[in-house]
């Protein structure tokens, strides 16, 4: 027979009426003791337990405030020093900014600063450690436009679109006693927030009108303390009062975080009126204070349990409890033993699915290569077929040698046919390759002359930024004019609808060998998609989606990488980037990088 809860209670009151006048007297002044030995430790520790942590907290805000004050301080000397760099007032005075890019650079990995600039009179910035500022105009800008006013260096907070905030130090350069430019130093406080984002604290720092410019929660930025805490207070005044009441240990609590109480502690940065604050959570006295009353509670617990065991002496329910025990321990073995068998059937169709799945992607691999062989051999065909033509005509212009040379070009593509169908093999089995210093001048110089018929056909200008310099790297020639090519023609196709087309090709060294290729098209709608195989924006007939997939398969092979983004000034920018080749780090064993730069 189920025992109802009515019953359970009737029969501890009968139990409790079963004991003796003494026992029963001893049990309620225990009970008096207990209640009152936790309300008095109760408020102790909770007091000792927030003092505690009020202190830590103003210590921490101390040192946080220091190292912001620190950082401003160190950081405003800046400006003055490089206002006097010759170097840098020669380059504003000759308009001759060549060597002024890498001059920043070297200067910011020196100070640790966000970004450096440097702008003339006009505001256009001519010089900048973050390249896509560069001839970027900044004549409107409240750094800009306070510096050329001031003979001093100015601070500025400038406001963002997405709610944040930058911090710079300007400062005007004369030549002569007469305005040059403006040299300008972001400050890197965003740092802060990046490293108090493993705290536990909620960090807020308010300018001179109280609005937060820096805090651990990006929501908060541009507002005021009162509204950021509005967007997070508890839910409702009852849900307040029922969490107060469920805690019979409760606090006084006026401020909610995320719906949580918190101490707020507040402090003063001794620059331009602002305020630091910082909200802990009172979670961490609850817990300390729960445990050792929870220990105190255990306490009085054992010593009721030993005053009830001594004035009942009958066992007969310890039996019965050990016996419903037995049996849900018997249940439960049973339903244990039914999971396992329904896991093992689980497991053998889970096998047999895998096995489904790997014949489908061999299907699917199929698939794929015929479609890579068929777009991959489109390209040499369609500059073939362009030669051939060529030909035509300058045999029936009586123009032999020239016609010899297209000939000559076809042959070399159709070596380059059997080249790509080798390379595809060795796409499908996914083995090592050998691989061999590669001139990119030259690799890059070989695909605009397979492109150049395309390209004047198009009526595209072609602009050519190239070092001087050697730029060497191990790779495969083939592969590497592969993913050029497939670049290029991109760029071609998605100019089909500008009025005038322009191609940048910029080839460059430095830590890496970067080659980008620039377009004004219309840029690329879906980045995340762009290099997955299949996926095109083509009609049909006119691509399948396999080019830039093999291509960015391929720089992964050789050890570098393929990106794309969508330029400021409109159009798409290829970035393929490879290891420099150095002679003292390849294995000639094997012909592979053993170290890429």
């Amino acid at each position: 027979m189920t025992e109802t809860p009515a019953r359970s209670l009737l029969y501890h009151l009968n139990f409790l009426r079963s004991l003796p006048w003494r026992s029963r007297v001893v049990l309620v002044l225990w009970l008096i003791v207990a209640g009152i030995t936790l309300w008095v430790t109760n408020n102790l520790l909770t007091d000792r337990f927030t003092q505690a942590i009020r202190n830590k907290s103003e210590l921490r805000l101390a040192l946080y405030s220091g190292n912001l004050q620190s950082e401003l301080q160190r950081t405003s000397i800046v400006p003055k020093l490089l206002a006097r760099d010759p170097e840098l007032i020669g380059a504003l005075h000759s308009q001759d900014f060549s060597t002024s890019t890498q001059r920043l650079i070297d200067f910011v990995e020196e100070i640790g600063a966000a970004s450096l600039m440097l702008l003339d009179k006009d505001g256009r910035t001519m010089a900048s450690t973050d390249r896509n500022n560069l001839g970027s105009l900044h004549r409107e800008k409240p750094f800009f436009v306070e510096a050329t006013r001031s003979n001093d260096t100015v601070f500025t907070v400038l406001p963002l679109d997405t709610g944040g905030v930058d911090f710079f130090y300007s400062r005007r350069v004369e030549f002569q006693s007469r305005l040059v430019g403006v040299v300008s130093v972001e400050v890197d406080l965003h740092k802060f927030e990046r490293a108090w984002a493993g705290i536990s604290d909620a960090i807020m720092v308010f300018d001179s009108s109280g609005k937060i410019i820096l805090a651990t929660d990006p929501h908060w930025r541009g507002l005021t303390e009162d509204f950021a805490l509005a967007q997070r207070s508890a839910e409702t005044a009852l849900e307040q009062a029922m969490q107060f009441t469920a805690d019979w240990t409760g606090f006084r609590k006026s401020i909610y975080v995320q719906g949580e109480a918190v101490i707020r502690i507040a402090g003063r940065i001794p620059f331009q009126g602002w305020q630091i604050a910082s909200f802990t959570a009172y979670s961490s006295v609850r817990e300390k204070v729960n445990g050792i009353l929870a220990l105190q509670l255990m306490g009085f617990a054992l010593m009721i349990a030993v005053i009830l065991y001594r004035a009942n002496r009958r066992t007969n329910v310890r039996l019965k409890l050990f016996e419903d025990e037995s049996a849900d321990l018997r249940r439960l073995n049973e339903r244990l033993q039914r999971e396992i068998a329904e896991r093992e059937k689980v497991q053998k169709n889970l096998e047999v699915a895998e096995q489904s799945l790997a014949q489908s992607s061999k299907l699917a691999a199929l698939g794929e290569m015929a479609a890579a062989v068929s777009h991959e051999l489109n390209q040499p065909l369609a500059a073939m077929k362009t030669y051939l033509a060529g030909a035509g005509l300058l045999l029936s212009r009586n123009r032999p040698d020239e016609a010899l040379a297209a000939f000559r070009r076809i042959d070399g593509l159709i070596e380059r046919m059997g080249a790509i169908t080798r390379q595809l093999k060795s796409y499908a089995r996914k083995g090592r390759e050998k691989f061999e210093p590669v001139d990119m001048n030259a690799a890059l110089a070989s695909s605009l002359s397979m492109m150049e018929p395309q390209l004047k056909h198009s009526l595209i200008r072609l602009e050519q930024v190239i070092t001087e310099q050697s730029v060497i790297v191990i790779g495969d020639r083939v592969r590497i004019e592969q993913v050029l090519i497939n670049l290029l023609r991109n760029a071609i196709d998605s100019l089909k609808t500008v009025e005038r087309p322009v191609i940048e090709v910029i080839l460059s060294r430095g830590e890496t060998v970067t080659l980008s290729v620039r377009d004004n098209g219309l840029g690329i709608e879906n980045l995340d998609l762009l290099f997955e195989p299949f996926h095109t924006t083509k009609k049909d007939g006119d691509g399948v989606g396999l080019g830039l997939a093999i291509s960015s398969g391929i720089v992964n092979d050789l050890g570098g990488r393929l990106t794309a983004r969508n330029s400021e000034e409109g159009g798409a920018v290829f970035e393929m980037q490879l290891p420099v080749f150095r002679e003292n780090r390849i294995d000639h064993s094997h012909m592979e990088v053993a170290d890429k730069v």
